[in-house]
């Protein structure tokens, strides 16, 4: 194999890692410690302040309590940017989870090629109806590994 076609295809690796959506993210321990075990959802990246206390303060005001879908061919998809701030640490892959009114299961998203050292994991998902979502309804939405829960939070799919 050619130096250039092995380059390519690391190119299209690399690219193909970063489309799935999933990264470690670079925070103090303060504010990792002021979310840990909570799973950030925003419309992009998380904010920034001039210090701990005012990037708590921006990452609160920015957090999403619920998301409005996007209706095509009489399915509506939803797509969210993340930030689990982990309790724990060690799983290479995780699998986000979606209980409907916090009870139900009904859906996942498999959540490859994570740094097992990494507290803090941003990415973005979209799921739709067809995958077990339902328009109008409250999910508690659980990133586990195993039977652990590392991340939680609660979001209205609108």
């Amino acid at each position: 194999m050619s130096t250039r076609r092995l380059m390519s295809s690391a190119v299209v690796v690399a690219i193909a890692m970063l489309a799935g959506g999933i990264a470690s993210a670079d925070m103090s321990k303060n504010v990792i410690s002021a979310f840990r075990g909570q799973l950030v959802i925003t419309k992009g990246e998380l904010p920034e302040g001039k210090n701990d206390a005012d990037t708590i303060k921006r990452i609160k005001a920015e957090r999403l309590t619920s998301i409005t879908g996007e209706t095509s061919d009489e399915v509506t998809s939803w797509n969210f940017h993340y930030t689990a701030f982990l309790n724990k640490t060690g799983a290479s892959s995780l699998k986000m989870e979606f209980y409907k009114d916090g009870k139900t299961y009904s859906a996942d998203k498999r959540l490859d090629g994570i740094d097992p050292k990494s507290g803090v994991l941003t990415g973005d998902i979209q799921i739709n109806e067809d995958e077990g979502l339902t328009k109008g309804k409250s999910y508690m939405i659980k990133l586990v590994s195993g039977s652990t829960t590392v991340a939680s939070t609660t979001l209205l799919m609108k």
